[in-house]
């Protein structure tokens, strides 16, 4: 196995991780409370952007990992 398809293996793996902590960030930054029928939003903007890079980044790092494998066949 030459260094290449190892190097694409990591990025692969960390876009898997980059994508899991994304879609934690996205999940944990909306919540929403019934009290007395009435919804209440609370939403953390900031947190849902810092979710939203991560899973950015986590396609490019995905896309970078399947491209360094496909070129060193």
């Amino acid at each position: 196995m030459n260094s290449s398809k190892i190097i694409g293996i990591v990025l692969i793996l960390i876009s898997l991780a980059a994508g899991y902590v994304g879609l934690n960030k996205v999940a944990d930054s909306t919540k929403e409370i019934n009290f007395l029928g009435l919804k209440i939003d609370a939403s953390n903007e900031s947190g849902q952007m810092q979710g939203f890079l991560y899973l950015g980044a986590a396609v490019i790092l995905l896309g970078g990992g399947l491209y360094v494998i496909k070129k060193s066949n």
